[in-house]
């Protein structure tokens, strides 16, 4: 899906910046990134969803943590 966004005022960098906002949130540049690695094996998807899924979670955990106090 095409990400577009509209200036205002000829203003292009808040433009650029809500742009790049955009495409993070999106995930577009993520994805090409990955289709342009190429193949990877099983083990190595798992592995890697695995390390982001600990990763996450300790986030997570640390967040929730302070909220408590």
């Amino acid at each position: 899906m095409a990400v577009s966004v509209k200036t205002n005022n000829n203003n292009v960098d808040q433009a650029l910046k809500f742009f790049k906002s955009k495409v993070a949130r999106s995930g577009t540049l993520s994805k090409a990134r990955e289709r342009a690695e190429g193949y990877k094996k099983p083990g190595v998807n798992r592995r890697e969803e695995k390390k982001k899924n600990t990763i996450n979670s300790r986030k997570n955990n640390s967040k929730k943590n302070r909220d408590r106090f």
